[in-house]
């Protein structure tokens, strides 16, 4: 029996729970769940909640690494009708106080070994009015374990519509801070049918390592969801959890390309566990050619999936085909990201004029598509500059689309940097850098990284009469921004180059770096 189309994010457990109740729906950490178990969670989660003043419109926070309680405050809490707000882990303290103030979430489900950083600000929680602790194995005395066995289970509220926002996903900000992404019940679906990338086999078991933070997490443990099968979620992303996801059955899953390199250069051993995966979607930064080549040759077997796509999409908006990946006869096409997804529309404009480009010419890439971002969260004339009347999506991204449909990502428009798969704005480290007292100004941009993609790099000018290392800069950085967002070098000049009105002439800094390659990001 074909299950009827979702029209709600709780559509799906609350049917596999009626027709299988008793197949595995999620494991994790040596614990695992059937569907009718998994649901009674969802459902008791959202009566805690309601228990506890969450309503309609109202958000709730979830801090933690990968857990599965994260996806069940999800589901739970769009069927209320309020929406969760991933908080990335890695971010420093003043950037998660930022983050948790913008949501406004009221409740914050925190994970053990982040609950310390919150005791450090819980003062500056001006909203959250809640704070449950969820433990990585379910110990004993676990808070969010308590909460669920004592709730009673609620059923979707009648005012609950499909346009409701249900997740605000954070990203590193233009302005220097981040910005959440809204999006609605209705896009998550959208995103779920019509950027499925595979169809999933009796047998299969999906494999979401990825964190859940970020759409590659949230957006991608949908698609088992939504097909029924047993999800197996990792708490990190890192070799030995693979492996056992693997072991376990795992044969479906998307990485970021840094992963597959780790995989590569692990010996015989990893690589030929790995051959056990179906299909790899890989997608967040570009995969540098030579890795991409040397994973066609290292896994014959396996089916690999490039996607394209953005938060403000929920994940992927383009895909690269298997059988494209493998057509020895059009190699120009791998370093494409491939054709649109279905419901999708493309243009290629002129940033300036707005003018429609003709096919093959390069231009800023708009989208249209029902997986659309409501908007950004109380962000409204960034909402307005992102999205036109007409509902076109400006990406802020340079490329052209050839007379086949497939889609070239050239460089940016956006001073963005994508390293491993997570966005970082270049202003946002700018800021960090001027704060030091020595830094007059700094430029702040991505260079070619044969294993991240692209990693941070800052020029700086200093102020009259200061010293200051490069070292000492760097350590600065780490104090006030999340690792990953940190430059890997800095250079001290004497003058930064700008043009006659005293523009920044950051592309002349980053040119010389990107000489000679297919694309500039």
């Amino acid at each position: 029996m074909q299950p009827p189309v979702p029209r709600f994010l709780d559509d799906r457990p609350a049917y596999w729970a009626q027709h299988k109740p008793d197949e595995d729906a999620i494991s994790y950490l040596g614990r695992s769940w059937t569907w009718a178990q998994w649901d009674d969670r969802i459902r008791r989660l959202a009566g805690a909640l309601a228990e506890r003043g969450i309503g309609h419109g109202d958000v709730v926070g979830f801090l933690d690494k990968n857990h599965p309680a994260c996806v069940e405050l999800t589901l739970a809490a769009a069927s209320i009708g309020a929406a969760t707000a991933i908080i990335n882990f890695r971010l420093a303290g003043e950037e998660m106080d930022y983050v948790l103030n913008d949501s406004g979430a009221k409740l914050l489900i925190v994970g053990s070994e982040m609950k310390p950083a919150i005791d450090k600000i819980r003062d500056r929680l001006v909203h959250v009015q809640h704070v449950i602790e969820v433990t990585p194995e379910g110990a004993d005395g676990d808070e969010y374990e308590a909460m669920l066995a004592a709730a009673a289970p609620r059923g979707r509220s009648s005012e609950v519509d499909p346009d409701d926002p249900c997740l605000i996903m954070y990203s590193s900000g233009t302005t220097g801070h981040p910005k959440g992404v809204t999006l609605t019940q209705r896009n998550l679906l959208a995103h779920t049918l019509n950027a499925g990338t595979f169809d999933f086999e009796p047998g299969d078991k999906n494999l979401v390592a990825m964190p859940l933070f970020h759409v590659g997490g949230s957006s991608y443990v949908q698609y088992g969801i939504h097909a029924g099968i047993p999800t197996i979620m990792t708490r990190d992303a890192d070799g030995a959890s693979l492996a056992g996801a693997i072991l376990q059955g795992a044969n479906r899953t998307f990485l970021v390309p840094a992963v597959l390199g780790k995989v590569l250069e692990s010996g015989e051993d990893a690589v030929k566990l790995f051959s056990a995966l179906r299909t790899f979607v890989y997608g967040a930064s570009p995969m540098p050619p030579a890795l991409l080549r040397s994973a066609l040759k290292a896994w014959p077997d396996t089916d690999f999936i490039q996607v394209y796509g953005l938060t403000e999409v929920c994940g992927a908006i383009t895909q690269l085909s298997p059988e494209v990946h493998r057509d020895d006869s059009r190699p120009e096409r791998l370093v494409s990201a491939g054709q649109p997804a279905r419901e999708v529309e493309v243009r290629v404009v002129d940033p300036d004029t707005l003018a429609e480009m003709p096919t093959g010419a390069p231009g800023e890439l708009w989208f249209r598509t029902p997986q659309l971002m409501k908007g950004y969260h109380n962000k409204a004339a960034a909402t307005e500059s992102a999205i036109t009347a007409d509902g076109w999506f400006r990406t802020g991204d340079i490329g052209r689309v050839d007379e086949d449909g497939f889609v070239f990502v050239e460089d940016r428009l956006k001073d963005m940097i994508i390293s491993g798969g997570e966005n970082i704005y270049s202003v946002e480290v700018e800021r960090v850098l001027t704060d030091h007292p020595a830094v007059l100004d700094a430029a702040v941009f991505g260079v070619p990284d044969d294993k991240w993609g692209e990693s941070v790099k800052a020029v700086v000018e200093l102020s009259a009469g200061q010293s200051v290392s490069e070292e000492e800069l760097v350590a600065w950085c780490r104090e006030h921004l999340a690792h990953y967002k940190c430059p890997r070098s800095v250079e001290i000049s004497e003058a930064l180059p700008r043009n006659p009105t005293g523009k920044l002439l950051k592309r002349d800094l980053r040119k010389p770096y990107w000489e000679n390659r297919d694309r500039a990001i």
